[in-house]
């Protein structure tokens, strides 16, 4: 995505533009609520940058809003929290037009369990076990503020609130938490893993695809415009 952004924006902007983005995603993993910025000599109206840019790049990629702030500002190093969900497809067949969109789960999942082992993960912690082995931040400690489990149906999607993440964290979490809805460990296994600081004892890594940036928050003093509320499940 990254890549064609910045195609479609040097042209809009008769430049060569690199984007700053709020967060790094891997291969296969969404977003709904990615913030960037960049910098650019040409002037243009915040509705001429967002019209011309989306006629550039191509289908599955939207730029919502343009707007320029002062040199402050970083889209990354200026956020104060993020969001994302991870979408689980809860049946015994796989999903076919959600491939790709969403992670598939057959074993039955018990909503109840995987609440209860989410709340266990409120707070500031070591997430040594739940980042991966090439994650390249300095420090392990992320304060999760908001964790919550729903289901709709067939689908169930985990939605976390931090300060920042490492590396595969929330993959790791989702990982552990659909281990416990199936039933094969017990709740309480998420507090072990937590307290082992150990990324061996989490077991599997989830898939990517279920996973989507939601939201991104800055201080108010940029005044920049709010993430938008995900539609339906996304």
């Amino acid at each position: 995505m990254q890549q064609e952004l910045e195609e479609a924006i040097s042209k809009v902007a008769n430049e060569k533009i690199i984007i700053i983005g709020a967060g790094r995603t891997d291969t296969g993993v969404h977003s709904s609520a990615q913030v960037f910025h960049f910098d650019a000599n040409a002037k243009r109206e915040p509705y001429d940058w967002c019209r011309g840019v989306n006629t550039i790049t191509p289908k599955g990629v939207s730029v919502l809003w343009f707007q320029p702030v002062d040199k402050t500002f970083h889209a990354r190093f200026s956020a104060q929290a993020r969001r994302y969900r991870y979408i689980i497809f809860n049946r015994n067949v796989s999903p076919s037009f959600l491939h790709a969109k969403v992670t598939w789960d057959y074993r039955p999942l018990v909503l109840a369990r995987m609440q209860e082992a989410a709340q266990l993960l409120l707070g500031q912690h070591d997430f040594s076990a739940f980042r991966a082995a090439s994650c390249q931040s300095k420090s392990p400690v992320r304060k999760i503020t908001k964790i919550s489990v729903q289901q709709s149906g067939r689908f169930i999607w985990i939605d976390v609130e931090a300060d920042g993440f490492l590396h595969h964290m929330v993959r790791n979490i989702a990982g552990v938490i659909t281990a416990i809805g199936a039933g094969e460990r017990p709740v309480n296994w998420i507090k072990e893993v937590l307290q082992s600081r150990d990324r061996k004892q989490g077991g599997m890594t989830a898939r990517p695809d279920g996973l989507y940036l939601t939201g991104v928050d800055y201080p108010h003093e940029f005044d920049l415009l709010p993430s938008p509320e995900p539609y339906g499940f996304w």
